[in-house]
């Protein structure tokens, strides 16, 4: 009981050290962040493709993650081509949701009334190239900042999570209930919140969706039976072809992964793979290149699609409006993500506690209305574990909310840039209503 009381006034005095001087909100708040890899599917060509990808590489790493970027960055769907036999097990391997909801992104995006041929093959082909690129394994090695030797240490485990780098590292092996605890806290907070987002983007041509719709609508219209209202059908085809064609539309479709960890697995890591650089064994090290051991499990889908459009009055250029379209679309996808799946929302911390701010805003799609749950940290001192308690809830102040998407001055991607009103204020918070006795250091997370 000594040992675990010792475990939780350590904790709590690393927290408060992270936190130092916080509640006056003039400090940049630390806390734990959730991790993120992305990855690019590699597609065939399709216009301004150039422009689109560059854009993509572009966009700024979303900061309430922490960059867990490997080597494996992109692959080409076609090296991974699906079998018969796969698509028929497709239910067995939990892919069939992931398909059905990238093909009806596909053909509910814009009406475009186009469906990407790969859709329903692109899980199969993404958990493929996993296991051959061995993502997982990348992931975990990174997390133990893995030399060419095979050793490890706790060198990035201790900086993103306030631990004792050295402290772990000598605990590792022994049973104390400091070591296991201060371990199964890194499991659970960092490790087990590692995420892998997998995007593809395409760049289509309004006029072709749109001839495919006036072909569809022409084609019922030639069953009319009365020639009047046959006219009236065709004319009225022909009028939404018109008004459709102009423009392009970005579309972005993303899969949401993430790397398994547990007990066993920890389990399994730290007794047989574990080693420093004091204990070079060559087995463990054959045997983390070839394991079985990690995974990572499909959460789920989301898309996105944003007209592009360009006029005559439009002061930037083309590649300009892609550029500013397709960053903003790859973040409305990333929006939805978290809105959805509530093991991706991340915490964010309170950056003053009255009133009410943090920073987040419009890039992570925030509307007004939103409610968040506030958290503060603490920890279990039956445990040793890191929980979070919580103390409220809030809502976003649909009148004030952060203009945080990129490039938020030039205005809106199919409309010609504005000028900013000068007599209201650059917001670079957004305030929320409800609750009191909050400070800054809190954690909030969105809730449904």
């Amino acid at each position: 009981m000594k040992k675990i009381f010792f475990i939780a006034i350590a904790a709590i005095s690393l927290i408060a050290s992270a936190n130092a001087q916080s509640k006056d909100g003039s400090l940049d708040v630390k806390y734990r962040r959730s991790s993120l890899h992305t990855i690019l599917v590699e597609t065939d060509y399709f216009p301004r493709k150039e422009t689109v990808i560059k854009a993509y590489n572009k966009a700024p790493f979303p900061n309430n993650y922490n960059d867990h970027s490997v080597s494996a960055e992109s692959f080409d769907p076609k090296k991974y081509p699906v079998l018969a036999s796969e698509r028929s097990e497709r239910d067995q391997k939990n892919h069939e949701a992931a398909a059905q909801m990238a093909s009806s992104f596909n053909i509910a995006a814009a009406t475009k009334g186009i469906v990407d041929p790969d859709a329903n093959d692109l899980p199969i082909s993404i958990n493929k190239f996993f296991n051959d690129a061995k993502v997982a394994n990348l992931l975990v090695a990174k997390w133990y900042n893995r030399k060419p030797d095979g050793s490890f240490d706790m060198s990035l485990i201790g900086e993103r999570g306030y631990y004792n780098a050295s402290e772990m590292e000598a605990n590792i092996g022994k049973s104390s209930a400091r070591g296991v605890a201060a371990l199964a806290d890194a499991g659970e907070e960092l490790i087990n919140n590692t995420f892998v987002v997998v995007s593809k983007l395409n760049f289509i041509s309004n006029e072709v969706a749109a001839a495919k719709i006036r072909e569809i609508a022409k084609s019922a219209a030639a069953k009319i039976g009365n020639e009047f209202f046959k006219k009236l059908a065709l004319g009225a085809a022909d009028k939404t072809y018109e008004k459709t064609k102009e423009g392009y539309t970005v579309l972005t479709t993303s899969f949401l992964y993430q790397l398994v960890w547990n007990d066993s697995i920890a389990a399994v890591f730290y007794n047989d793979l574990w080693m420093d650089k004091n204990n070079i064994d060559p087995k463990k090290k054959e045997a983390f290149d070839n394991p079985k051991l990690f995974k990572l499990k499909y959460i789920g889908t989301e898309g996105s699609a944003s007209i592009v459009l360009f006029s005559l009055k439009e002061k930037r250029t083309e590649d300009q409006i892609i550029e500013l379209a397709t960053i903003r679309n790859v973040d409305a996808v990333f929006a939805k993500l978290q809105k959805k799946y509530d093991v991706f929302k991340p915490k964010v911390p309170l950056f003053t506690g009255n009133p009410i701010t943090a920073k987040i805003g419009m890039k992570e799609g925030l509307e007004g209305g939103e409610k968040f749950e506030v958290y503060e940290q603490t920890i279990d001192e039956k445990t040793g574990l890191t929980k979070y308690v919580s103390k409220g809830k809030i809502t976003v102040d649909k009148n004030s909310i952060w203009d945080n998407r990129y490039n938020a001055s030039d205005g809106p991607t199919d409309a010609p840039a504005t000028v900013a009103d000068a007599s209201k204020p650059v917001l670079d918070r957004t305030t929320f209503k409800g609750g009191k006795d909050y400070y800054s250091g809190m954690l909030i997370k969105q809730i449904k």
